[in-house]
């Protein structure tokens, strides 16, 4: 097995959001990148506060969302470059990994 360098990327979003759709085409599609996956999360709050979650009595259709992303560092640098200034600012984290491809 061989193991390689990539750079994992988190995007924090909400469900309602209108840039979860294109994000995901233009990962899938455009960008092809080895892996994505999206995350919904039972409950979270951001900077502005708001703490969106869900119960059995009401269930939110904004609850949270991660989306995780990775690929080889010079391809992620370029994406991430193309999603600073759609993204909230602190909203979207990286760190480096060890993947078996």
């Amino acid at each position: 097995m061989s193991w390689e360098t990539v750079t994992v990327v988190r995007i924090y979003l909400t469900e309602a959001d209108k840039m979860l759709p294109g994000l995901l085409e233009r990962l899938h599609d455009d960008e092809k990148v080895r892996g994505v996956s999206v995350f919904r999360a039972i409950s979270g709050f951001g900077s502005s506060g708001t703490v969106h979650s869900s119960s059995l009595l009401d269930l939110s259709l904004d609850l949270p969302v991660a989306v995780e992303f990775f690929d080889r560092p010079e391809k992620v640098n370029a994406i991430l470059e193309h999603l600073a200034d759609r993204v909230e600012a602190g909203h979207m984290i990286r760190w480096e990994a060890e993947a078996n491809l």
